[in-house]
């Protein structure tokens, strides 16, 4: 399949799935299961580019694999936290507050954003898959650990934080401990490594290095859009003892704390 005809395919897929979900969204008055579908998506993304693309190649393979390990591992965190939720998430239920018509207008400002989204950063995945050619060599063995290491370490947070959740008696206060002593996000640290891990593999097939757009935009909303920058606005108002936190911690890259 030519390179257009690819992009369409899983923007018609995944267009498809947000739109099943924005529907259910309707029923259930609540879209914050959203966020479990962010990483479920690339799994569709890598599945329907390998179903599609029918390339037998073992980086073809290395990419599908690690792209539906890390959909269903983050996938299945999300989706129990949303399950644990009594309410909506408050980043949602404010956007409802400010748009009268937010019902309707979720199908595109939540859900068509997000599966738009998901096909420009899972540009890496498609292409690493497609047009997989080239020899496994250097880059593959670079991407393999870069991508080890972002999943050891978003997964190691998020069992970290989920823990420290369950305690009643942390609750108002600051998580600093494990990984989160070292970093204020380890958790997105770790799944930026992953996609870049993901572009290296793609990248050893030299036709696919423009396809670096991916982890970049990835980053980006990492670090200024919907990761970091939003998380930090909050905790600073809402958790006593951050900002002695913020003092003595890396915010991203996990750092030896600060005395």
């Amino acid at each position: 399949m030519t390179a257009l005809s690819l992009i369409g395919l899983n923007l018609l897929v995944v267009g498809l799935v947000v739109l099943g979900l924005w529907l259910l969204s309707l029923r259930l008055n609540d879209v914050s299961f959203v966020d479990a579908f962010w990483p479920v998506g690339f799994g569709v993304v890598a599945w329907t580019t390998y179903l599609a693309a029918d390339v037998e190649h073992g980086r073809a393979t290395l990419l599908l694999g690690f792209a539906s390990l890390w959909a269903l591992r983050l996938g299945i965190y999300l989706l129990s936290r949303w399950l644990s939720e009594p309410h909506e998430d408050k980043r949602y239920q404010a956007m409802r507050r400010n748009r009268p018509y937010f019902r309707w207008q979720s199908i595109y400002v939540v859900f068509g954003l997000q599966g738009a989204l998901i096909v420009m950063v899972g540009v890496p995945v498609i292409f690493g898959i497609a047009n997989a050619q080239a020899p496994l060599g250097w880059l593959d063995a670079m991407g393999v650990v870069f991508f080890t290491a972002g999943f050891m370490c978003e997964s190691l947070a998020d069992s970290q934080l989920a823990a420290f959740k369950r305690d009643k008696d942390n609750e108002g206060t600051v998580m600093d401990k494990g990984l989160w002593a070292w970093s204020r996000h380890p958790n997105y640290f770790g799944n930026t490594l992953i996609w870049w891990g993901l572009f290296l593999i793609a990248a050893s097939d030299t036709a696919n290095l423009w396809t670096v757009v991916g982890p970049v935009v990835m980053t980006w909303l990492i670090l200024k859009i919907s990761g970091v920058a939003l998380l930090e606005g909050g905790l600073h108002q809402s958790r006593p003892g951050y900002d002695a936190y913020v003092a003595r911690t890396s915010a991203f890259i996990p750092l030896p704390p600060r005395k």
